[in-house]
């Protein structure tokens, strides 16, 4: 599956679709998102450490987790994953953006168990009350927002770093710029000649493609509310639990329809949406599909061991 986007290679890796019930061939909600050589995994449901076997992600390769919420289906695998990875012994730090509760539920099961990490653990909180940017490398950033479900919940936007504006090339012979100056323009910067003559960057350089930009919006009622949040993502990741046919389920549970996903979509204007988060009670997904579609397009299903490839 190809999401095309000019810029570093991005890949999305679905490990887990399924909602609070797992189906003989759907896991709990997790996946990992790659961008260059930094992986993150989003969200880490029961299951998930075999599944990054089963698929040959490395756990080595994990540097940050994010956790939307402390239902179980989105987090369960957790411990497990962490455990495991002392055992292979690791020592980098690892950082684990969620729930202010989290922390505290590692350290008792740590606890409980007699067991120790090799590794420090960086907890960064998310907070229901604002939109702000929780973590930020020379690689990418990652921001969080609040969704309307029923307990602490929020999603991400995680968004590749700007990146440097492309020299002109035959500007820069024309003006005769050292390459010592090259970096700082890249950066921005005008050029200041020996002569005194300043030569704007917009002359020297040409804008850099925009950065792309994945957003995960898991457990959530439909909730226009987001979409300043998320708004021209190039890709959208939307829970889609159920389809119209159960509406009221949806509203009861605090979750969405294909639907309301792909209405969120449209209204953010994103480039392409994918739903996952699938009800257990569907065996096909095509019903799912063609809902969202018929309101926005291009639309896909999360499926399980598939790469999307969207940067």
């Amino acid at each position: 599956m190809l999401f095309e986007c000019i810029q570093v290679s991005i890949e999305l890796y679905i490990l887990g679709s399924s909602s609070a019930t797992p189906t003989k061939d759907r896991h709990p909600s997790a996946q990992v998102l790659k961008i260059g050589s930094e992986k993150i995994l989003i969200d880490c449901g029961e299951g998930t450490q075999s599944q990054l076997m089963k698929f040959g992600i490395k756990q080595a390769n994990l540097n940050t987790i994010c956790i939307s919420h402390l239902h179980g289906d989105h987090y369960f695998g957790l411990i497990g994953l962490l455990s495991t990875m002392s055992l292979y012994g690791r020592t980098q730090a690892m950082t684990i953006i969620g729930p202010p509760m989290l922390k505290d539920i590692i350290d008792i099961q740590l606890t409980a168990s007699g067991m120790a990490l090799n590794f420090e653990l960086i907890h960064i909180e998310t907070t229901m009350d604002k939109h702000h940017t929780v973590y930020q490398t020379a690689a990418f950033s990652i921001q969080s927002f609040p969704l309307q479900h029923r307990i602490h919940c929020t999603g991400f936007l995680i968004q590749e770093s700007p990146k440097e504006r492309h020299l002109n090339t035959a500007a820069i012979e024309h003006y005769q710029i050292p390459v010592a100056a090259y970096k700082a323009i890249k950066a921005g910067q005008d050029y200041n000649s020996p002569d005194g003559q300043t030569i704007p960057n917009a002359v020297l350089t040409t804008a850099a493609a925009s950065p792309c930009s994945y957003a995960y919006c898991s457990d959530t009622i439909f909730d226009p509310q987001i979409v300043p949040f998320i708004k021209g993502a190039h890709t959208l990741y939307h829970e889609a639990t159920y389809t119209n046919e159960h509406a009221d389920r949806a509203e009861l549970y605090y979750h969405s329809t294909a639907e309301g996903a792909a209405t969120i979509a449209q209204m953010a204007e994103v480039k392409q949406l994918i739903i996952g988060h699938y009800s257990s009670r569907y065996g096909q997904l095509d019903g799912l599909l063609k809902e969202a579609a018929a309101v926005f397009s291009p639309v896909v299903l999360a499926i399980e061991g598939k790469t999307y490839t969207i940067g």
